[in-house]
């Protein structure tokens, strides 16, 4: 899978969750640049992107990401063979 199919997989995602149809992601976007992000929709958006990719995060994963550019990161790695 290509990163830019990952990035734009990730941002409906974001945009579903955080019910904001015009966010446009950036890999050094923090939850804190964005409003809704809190605690328990970032538990949603980790859960939804698990589904989406089919894939799931380690614990040591979700404790390194700190924007969005470490959870395309971690996706991207995944898909590598």
């Amino acid at each position: 899978m290509q990163r830019e199919q990952i990035t734009i997989t990730v941002q409906d995602i974001l945009r579903d969750v955080l019910d904001n149809d015009s966010l446009i992601i950036f890999n050094d976007m923090r939850a804190d640049d964005v409003d809704n992000w809190d605690s328990l929709s970032h538990i949603t958006i980790i859960a939804s992107i698990e589904k989406a990719f089919t894939i799931r995060f380690s614990i040591s994963e979700i404790d390194s990401i700190t924007n969005v550019g470490d959870i395309i990161a971690i996706i991207e790695n995944r898909f590598i063979k």
